[in-house]
């Protein structure tokens, strides 16, 4: 196990706390509203991370083998996706969440390298199923690393599982049923995620239909993240980005995309940025492209900014 406060740490992190941190803040417009929801990696180090906060890895479980964040526990997002369901399963998930050593109180932050896809799909059902406070890491693998912070390569020891006892948040998910009703009485703004051919129908994927939910605001997941430094866009770029494509972070929403990670990527952007009722259609594109009682429209290519 790595020590976090040498002074070579010292050092690095406070370089990296002036350059990078303070400079990403400046070229914002104020703070982030709700700036709680990440977590730098020069606070998570200080913060000596093993003892403060449940560290969750999900990258992929080689990556993880040849380096992590100190004692962080790795998480399968793949296995996560497939295994959430209808939201239903409360023993199964209480079990789940419990062997990560999640108690009930826990502080966790998650992280990967993918620019949040996987990270922000375990954040959202962390959130789904009752934990309060769960955190992303700014900047990801990538910025750990390149901030010059502690890494980890001994064998990981599996943690000491947790009692958590897993308490469905209902708002958090969003329904075909409810979009549907939604689409007769306008009561719920629809935000689709996904790439810019998925929406306007070109590309189908693996689905019997293509196109998008009709009257659905489009913002492309990946436009939200800076992919060279692997953190989230600063407070004036992200209001600039939900204003050009027409969403109105007060009203009532629900994301989607195809399997509901890039959608969690944009309901966590969204509550970043102050938005207080956003749901995750999590079953999206995969059940509505494929049933036969959804509405589909093919949009015209929306212009990018």
């Amino acid at each position: 196990m790595t020590i976090f406060h040498t002074p070579q740490m010292r050092l690095a992190v406070g370089w990296f706390l002036v350059f990078s941190l303070g400079g990403y803040l400046a070229a914002g417009e104020n703070a982030y509203p709700r700036g709680e929801l990440l977590i730098e990696p020069a606070e998570l180090a200080m913060g000596q991370a093993p003892r403060h906060f449940v560290v969750l890895d999900a990258r992929p479980r080689e990556q993880y083998d040849r380096g992590r964040i100190p004692g962080s526990v790795w998480v399968d997002p793949a296995a996560w996706a497939k295994a959430f369901g209808d939201g239903t399963d409360t023993a199964g998930w209480s079990a789940r969440i419990g062997s990560l050593g999640i108690a009930a109180d826990a502080k966790v932050v998650v992280y990967d390298d993918a620019s949040f896809k996987d990270a922000a799909r375990v954040w959202w059902i962390l959130k789904y199923w009752g934990l309060g406070d769960v955190r992303l890491l700014n900047g990801n693998w990538t910025g750990w690393k390149g901030a010059g912070l502690p890494i980890e390569t001994d064998a990981p020891k599996p943690p000491p599982a947790a009692k958590f006892v897993a308490a469905p948040r209902r708002p958090r998910l969003a329904t075909k049923g409810q979009l549907l009703d939604a689409l007769k009485d306008n009561t719920l703004q629809i935000v689709d995620s996904r790439s810019h051919a998925e929406f306007c129908g070109i590309d189908q994927q693996k689905n019997k239909r293509a196109g998008a939910i009709p009257g659905a605001k489009h913002l492309e997941w990946i436009d939200l993240i800076d992919k060279p430094t692997q953190r989230f866009k600063p407070p004036a770029e992200l209001r600039s980005l939900f204003q050009a494509a027409g969403i109105d972070l007060q009203r009532g929403t629900a994301t989607y995309c195809q399997s509901g990670g890039r959608a969690s990527v944009m309901a966590f952007a969204m509550e970043l940025m102050g938005a207080a009722n956003v749901a995750n259609y999590y079953a999206s594109w995969a059940e509505w492209g494929n049933a036969d009682d959804t509405p589909v429209q093919s949009p015209q290519p929306p212009k990018k900014p």
